[in-house]
This record gives C-alpha cells, sequence and structure tokens, in this order.
C-alpha cells in the first residue's frame, strides 16, 4: 500500500456512541498528568502591595502591583517542557481560546510543516461543503454516507472517493486559500494522507468551522463554510467511532475532533495528531496537536493526550485555576 494512504485495519473500527459532543470522564492517571504538566504554569507568587503617598485633602488610594501578563506562547512552551519524549519526536501544538477577547492563535512550533495523515479528512469534507454551496445544492446522499464515514470512522475508502470529487490537491488548496490557511498544501496525486500542514493551519481551518463569525441572512460567512455546513462537520466531529475518541479528548470531557495516524513506510515512526476543540470552564478551546518520529502508535497517542492537557491548561489558566 502506498505511504500516505492509511491501513483500514488501523482505522476500521467498530462504530458506537450517538451524534452528540458526548461527555467521557477522564481517567485517574490522566488527571495526575494533568497536574504535572500544569504545575509549570501556576503563578509564580504572592503580589506585591504598593501603597500611594495620599495626597492632601485627597483620600488614601492603595494598588496592587502585578508583573506583565506572561505571553501564552511563552507558558504555552513553558507548561509543555516536562511532557516527556524520546530523541528524535517532533511536536507542534497551537490552542486558541474562542471566548476570551485575545483571538490570536497561541503555540508551540505552530509554524512547523508536518504530514497530516487523517486529519486532512477535516479539510477534504470542509471543501467538498464549499463545493456544494457554490452550485447551489446539497450534499447528495451518496455523499453524506462517505462523509459520514470518512469522518466518524476515518474510513479511507470513503476519503478517496471524496478526494477526487474535490479536485484533489487543487481542490483542496483552494478550498483551504478561501478558509484561511496559508501554510497547507495538498498531498500528491491520490496521497490525500500525505497533505503537508502546519499546527496553527489546522487551528485556522478549526476556526472556519467553529467560530460563530459574522453571517449574512443565509447563514453563510464571507467566502467561508455557511451556518449548516459548519454544523454538519461539527456534527461529524462530535460522533466519531468509541475507539478513536482519543487524542485531545484527554483535556475535556466536552469535545469534537478528528485524529490522524500513519506508520512511515521507509522509516517505521509513527504519524500521530489530533485536533478538535474542547471546552474547559464555560471557553472553547481550538486545539491542534502534530507529532511525527513516534517509535509506536501507543507512544504518539500518550505523547498527544499529554500535549494537549498541558496546552488547553496552560491557556484555562488565564481564565481560572485548573479544577483539582
Amino acid at each position: 500500500m502506498p505511504d500516505g494512504q492509511l491501513d483500514g485495519t488501523h482505522e476500521a473500527l467498530r462504530r458506537s456512541g450517538p451524534a452528540a459532543l458526548r461527555p467521557r470522564a477522564l481517567t485517574a492517571c490522566a488527571a495526575a498528568a494533568v497536574a504535572v504538566a500544569l504545575a509549570a504554569c501556576s503563578p509564580a507568587g504572592p503580589l506585591d502591595e504598593v501603597r500611594a503617598s495620599p495626597a492632601r485633602g485627597n483620600p488614601p488610594a492603595a494598588a496592587l502591583a502585578a508583573p506583565p501578563p506572561e505571553n501564552l506562547g511563552a507558558t504555552l512552551a513553558r507548561a509543555l517542557a516536562p511532557v516527556p519524549r524520546r530523541d528524535g519526536t517532533r511536536l507542534a501544538v497551537a490552542v486558541l481560546d474562542l471566548d476570551s477577547a485575545d483571538r490570536e492563535i497561541a503555540s508551540y512550533r505552530g509554524d512547523a510543516p508536518f504530514t497530516t495523515a487523517s486529519v486532512s479528512k477535516v479539510g477534504i469534507l470542509a471543501a467538498l461543503l464549499l463545493r456544494a454551496q457554490d452550485e447551489g445544492r446539497d450534499l447528495t446522499a451518496e455523499e453524506h454516507r462517505a462523509a459520514e464515514a470518512m469522518i466518524t470512522a476515518s474510513d479511507n475508502h470513503a476519503a478517496g472517493l471524496l478526494w477526487r470529487a474535490i479536485g484533489g490537491r487543487e481542490g483542496l488548496d483552494a478550498a483551504n486559500e478561501r478558509l484561511g490557511l496559508s501554510s497547507t498544501r495538498g498531498g500528491p496525486g491520490i496521497h490525500w494522507g500525505l497533505t503537508r500542514t502546519t499546527a496553527k493551519d489546522q487551528v485556522r481551518l478549526l476556526r472556519a468551522v467553529f467560530a460563530r463569525g459574522p453571517a449574512d441572512s443565509a447563514g453563510r460567512s464571507r467566502e467561508g463554510l455557511d451556518r449548516s455546513s459548519r454544523a454538519y462537520i461539527r456534527e461529524l466531529m462530535g460522533d466519531v467511532m468509541e475507539d478513536q475518541a482519543w487524542g485531545v479528548s484527554a483535556a475535556s470531557p466536552r469535545w469534537a475532533l478528528k485524529n490522524g495516524w500513519l506508520q512511515r513506510t521507509a522509516t517505521g515512526l509513527w504519524v500521530v495528531n489530533s485536533i478538535g476543540q474542547v471546552t474547559v470552564h464555560g471557553h472553547r478551546y481550538l486545539l491542534s496537536v502534530l507529532s511525527s518520529g513516534n517509535a509506536s502508535m501507543e507512544s504518539g497517542v500518550s505523547l498527544v493526550e499529554r500535549a494537549a492537557r498541558a496546552a488547553v491548561g496552560a491557556g484555562s489558566a488565564h481564565v481560572r485555576p485548573w479544577p483539582q
């Protein structure tokens, strides 16, 4: 099987679970890992109290002086430092708090290129929906079946069908440009799994799906996905099969996601990626964790989940303390 086309035995698993953002309980060991990973993000100590000298005839004033807030990107890098990884393993993380006044994407190696594996399937579906919007039509029954299988079961045959339907690499690249991605290029020929991307670009794609941006009377954002298209992608990402509900979901029991995994034939090492939305303390976080050079799929999943918890913990520490 050509490199970049994922082995069906790795991804074709039995489907289960309702079509919703299903709550999932985090394990005790995961909670412990959160506490360890986030220890580096704790505030540095009590604030120094500064008292102003009262002016004659004016009431006394007092103020608390705090050090300037740390850049979230620096906080993210510090939170990820304790996350263990083997020599040669590459990791990139990007996170965006949709409910914060600061709408900048914070990242750790966010512009480094990675192979997508099956996370490219979200982009394929977005491209298909944009094409249908441009043609003024709904998806056909066959397209609906393929889209559902591609996202919820990560079915590679369905992805191949829709890859051809969007025009392959050229169709994906054109859709990505419309959605604001700047560093993603479709895979060559039939190899959609060899699409190259960055962690920040994957958050830009998620923003096009999950953000509640301005829309016209038909619910369509300018040049982007309309309201029903966004809702459709969110629904499918919230209904992935039980055995594929790992990755960014480790950061919260409320999630919608798509994962990708691929063993490279040249090295035997694994690409393991996870993208999606999680909700913590009422804030919605868009999160992309990309990795390569993993010795096994299992070690890659562990790395991605530890990084996801640390990243969302770093972001949510700016909102309120992480729950103990």
